[in-house]
């Protein structure tokens, strides 16, 4: 299988890429200005291959693993066009990322056959066996937005808390429905849970798109349908953490506009009161300064860090920050080891590129897993206020840039306390790197959402 990634250049000559996708060993540890082999769109690299690990496969769930993708093998990517998909500053302040970047099916599986397809910024299904489009990783509380357009004949939903193939939706996950009126549960309806009359819903419009925006927490979850409240389920059962996945069950169906953002996002302090949240040290020998200003927490010079006094497992962080020129080494490091240098898994944080191209990172990338899984392109120059987003939910590890997904890398190495040589699912702080005396970041906002389905 390969990817064909074609990005126009700035003197709008298109650059043709052919990335094989392979698992990559890699045996150098650490942040530091190396070259790397990259990272191919929607492999997981790790240091000790694993063949029985698939690319975009589920963390953990026995009965999680996916069939045989029946998605595109061959992709083709317009940079311009990704770029474009930057969300806005006010959806990246409500913590809003994209599930679609409207060309691939970067971070999605399927399970079943049937045609997913992408055309026109357009998720598409028409043909095939009941099956079922995932994403790669499982939430628990989330909300959730996706615009759909159908015939009125069509069977489709959309999964909550899912496995890959579930076989029970009245017990283990939630099936928000699409279906005709004379469907036991029509559009809007939860299936086998709760109905929705097709009086209280009103005409649903087949040439028109429609856009379904879900809030699933703890035992409740609420739907509104082009803005308009249709249901409310209260104290549900359902798997505790799944994937949210797009059905085909008969008749075409068309998905846009898939956006999601965690809920009771908790802020790390950036202020002058910053030393609430954080734990400074340095390495022997060097400097680093920690300034606060209205903007937020600016480091300069390195090697230090500052940890967080609060542990953190499976989480969503969403972190602004800015960077006083591209070339500026930083990161985000998380599942840390208490009290040592920076030693957890490192959401890098520098936007350097090579020939002048996004696709050719310069120093792994910006949301690259550093060492495990480089960005699959570098999205902007991060001088100005850039919004970096890292889903850790069990072994499965997602980030995104401003919106977009850049990662999607799954942790198949053996189990180990230290993430710099092995896998590690526990707790641990979260650090902020100063990686060098030329480092000089702004972290504006930092806010961290536990995975963990409790509204404590």
């Amino acid at each position: 299988m390969r990817t064909v990634v074609n990005w126009p250049t700035h003197a709008h000559v298109r650059l043709m890429a052919i990335v094989f996708l392979t698992m990559l060993c890699v045996t150098n540890i650490g942040c530091g200005n190396k070259e790397q082999p990259g990272a191919a769109v929607g492999t997981a690299s790790s240091e000790t291959e694993d063949t029985s690990s698939k690319p975009n496969s589920p963390s953990s769930s026995a009965d999680s693993t996916p069939s045989e993708p029946s998605v595109p093998t061959e992709v083709i990517l317009d940079a311009d066009k990704l770029m474009d998909q930057r969300l806005a500053p006010e959806q990246l302040a409500e913590g809003w990322v994209r599930l679609f970047d409207g060309q691939s099916l970067f971070g999605w599986f399927s399970a079943g056959k049937a045609n997913w397809h992408v055309a026109d910024g357009e998720i598409r299904v028409s043909d095939g066996e009941v099956s079922f489009l995932c994403t790669s990783f499982q939430i628990s509380d989330f909300e959730l937005l996706v615009d759909f357009k159908c015939p009125t004949e069509t069977n489709s939903g959309v999964f909550l808390r899912t496995s890959p193939q579930p076989e029970d939706v009245a017990s283990s996950c939630l099936e928000l429905n699409i279906a005709p009126p004379d469907n036991p549960f029509p559009t809007g309806s939860f299936v086998q849970r709760q109905k929705l009359e097709p009086s209280d819903l009103g005409e649903i419009d087949a040439d028109q798109w429609h856009t379904y925006h879900v809030r699933v927490e703890g035992s409740t979850a609420s739907v509104k349908l082009d803005g308009r409240q249709i249901m409310q389920l209260s104290d549900f059962s359902a798997e505790e953490r799944g994937h949210v996945s797009l059905q085909h069950n008969s008749g075409k169906i068309a998905f846009r506009n898939i956006l999601m953002r965690p809920i009771y996002p908790k802020p790390l302090d950036t202020g002058p009161s910053w030393e609430t949240d954080w734990e400074k040290s340095v390495k022997e020998g060097a400097s680093m300064d920690v300034q606060t200003s209205e903007n937020g927490l600016t480091l300069k010079g390195g090697l230090g860090q500052l940890q967080s006094k609060a542990d953190f497992d499976d989480f969503w962080l969403t972190a602004r920050y800015s960077l006083a020129n591209r070339d500026v080494n930083s990161g985000i490091f998380f599942r840390c080891v208490r009290d040592a240098m920076l030693d957890g898994y490192e959401c890098q944080v520098n936007h350097s590129i090579k020939n002048d191209d996004p696709v050719q990172p310069g120093d792994a990338g910006a949301g690259a897993i550093f060492r495990r899984q480089n960005a699959r392109a570098v999205i902007g120059d991060g001088t100005n206020s850039t919004t970096i987003s890292v889903l850790a939910s069990g072994n499965q590890i997602c980030t995104w840039v401003d919106g977009i997904q850049v990662v999607d890398f799954v942790d198949a190495r053996k189990p180990d306390e230290n993430p710099r040589r092995g896998r590690r699912d526990e707790a641990g702080p979260i650090s902020l790197q100063a990686h060098d005396p030329g480092t000089e970041v702004t972290f504006h906002q930092i806010d961290v959402s536990s995975l963990a389905s409790d509204l404590d």
